[in-house]
C-alpha cells in the first residue's frame, strides 16, 4: 500500500509505503515500511519509491559531466572548483599526455571548463578529464548556478525543456550535472534565460511547469501567448544525464567564420602599392602615346611639303 502521491513533499521518518514498494534513494526500510530519510519530493516509478531532496550539494560520480572553474595552477595539475564540498583536480597528463607545457598558458585561474569526472577516490576527490565530445574551455557567456537536484527538471523529458529554451532564445546552453549552466547569446536573451532557469529551479515540483515556461518565453520575446496545443502528459521528475552538446565545435566554427570574413575584407581592400604602380604604368603609357602621336604628325607635315 502507498501512503503518498507522486511529488508529495515529505519529511524525514515519514512512512511512504509498505514493503510492496522498493526502497530507492532518499528512503530506508524499517519494520516492513519504506520511510523518507530527508526533506524532499516523492518520486514513484515502477514500484520503486525515491525522495528527491529539495536542496543538496553535488557529490561527484564517475562519468558525470560538470562545469568547473580553475582555482589554482600547480606544477602538474589544475585545482578546479566543481560547485561541491569535494575538490576536483585536472592532471596535466589528462590534457597533454606526456608532453611538457606551461600549464597557465593553456588554462589559467578563472577559466571555466566543461569536464568529465574520470574517477573519484575514497574521500570523494574527483579526478577530471577533457576526453569526450564537446569538452574544453568556454569563451564568453554567463554561468547560472542552480541546485544539482533540479538539473533533470531543467533538461526535461528527452531534453524537451532545455531545447524549448534554446530554440526560443537562440542561446547556446550547456548543463553540468553539478548544477552549473553555461549560457551564451545576445545579452538580453542571456538574462532572460537566466531568469527562466531560476524560475524552473524554484517551481520544479509544480505541475504544468512546461506550459508555464513556454508562455513566459513567448510573452517576453513575442509579446503574445503561443498557439494553444493539445495538453501533453506531465513529465516525470527523473534524473537523466545531460546530453553532451558540442559547444566547442560551434565556437571554433564562429572563430573560423570571423577569420574568413576578415580575410575577405582584406582581399577586397585595394593594395596601395599596387594601385600606385598601376597608376604609374598608365601615366607612362599615356606619355609614350603622346610622344608617338607627335612624331606621326611631324612626318605628315614634311611629306606634304
Amino acid at each position: 500500500m502507498i501512503y503518498v502521491e507522486n511529488k508529495d513533499l515529505v519529511i524525514p521518518g515519514q512512512i511512504l509505503s509498505d514493503d510492496e514498494y522498493y526502497s530507492g534513494r532518499g528512503t530506508f526500510k524499517e519494520n516492513g515500511k519504506v520511510c523518507s530519510s530527508l526533506i524532499g519530493l516523492v518520486s514513484l516509478r515502477n514500484k520503486k519509491i525515491r525522495v528527491i531532496p529539495l536542496k543538496s550539494k553535488y557529490v561527484p560520480k564517475k562519468g558525470d559531466v560538470v562545469i568547473g572553474k580553475i582555482n589554482d595552477v600547480r606544477f602538474s595539475m589544475w585545482d578546479v572548483d566543481i560547485n561541491s564540498p569535494y575538490s576536483g583536480i585536472l592532471p596535466a597528463f589528462e590534457v597533454f599526455g606526456r608532453e611538457k607545457k606551461e600549464l597557465n598558458k593553456v588554462y589559467d585561474v578563472g577559466d571555466v571548463l566543461f569536464l568529465r569526472v574520470v574517477d573519484v577516490d575514497e574521500i570523494k576527490k574527483a579526478k577530471l578529464g577533457l576526453k569526450g565530445r564537446g569538452m574544453g574551455k568556454f569563451k564568453g557567456g554567463i554561468i547560472v548556478d542552480i541546485a544539482p537536484t533540479k538539473v533533470p527538471r531543467l533538461i526535461g523529458k528527452k531534453g524537451s525543456m532545455i531545447n524549448m529554451i534554446k530554440d526560443k532564445t537562440n542561446c547556446k546552453i550547456v548543463v553540468g550535472q553539478n548544477g552549473l549552466v553555461w549560457v551564451k547569446g545576445d545579452e538580453d536573451m542571456e538574462q532572460l534565460t537566466k531568469n527562466i532557469i531560476h524560475l524552473i529551479e524554484a517551481e520544479a515540483h509544480t505541475s504544468g511547469l512546461t506550459n508555464k515556461i513556454k508562455n513566459k518565453l513567448y510573452l517576453a520575446i513575442d509579446g503574445e501567448l503561443p498557439p494553444e496545443e493539445t495538453p501533453s502528459e506531465e513529465e516525470e521528475f527523473v534524473l537523466e544525464k545531460p546530453k553532451l552538446q558540442n559547444f566547442k565545435e560551434e565556437l571554433e566554427q564562429e572563430e573560423r567564420e570571423a577569420e574568413e570574413k576578415e580575410e575577405k575584407e582584406k582581399e577586397d581592400k585595394p593594395n596601395i602599392a599596387e594601385v600606385i604602380e598601376e597608376l604609374r604604368k598608365k601615366t607612362k603609357n599615356k606619355d609614350n602615346s603622346l610622344s608617338l602621336g607627335g612624331n606621326s604628325n611631324n612626318s605628315f607635315i614634311l611629306n606634304n611639303k
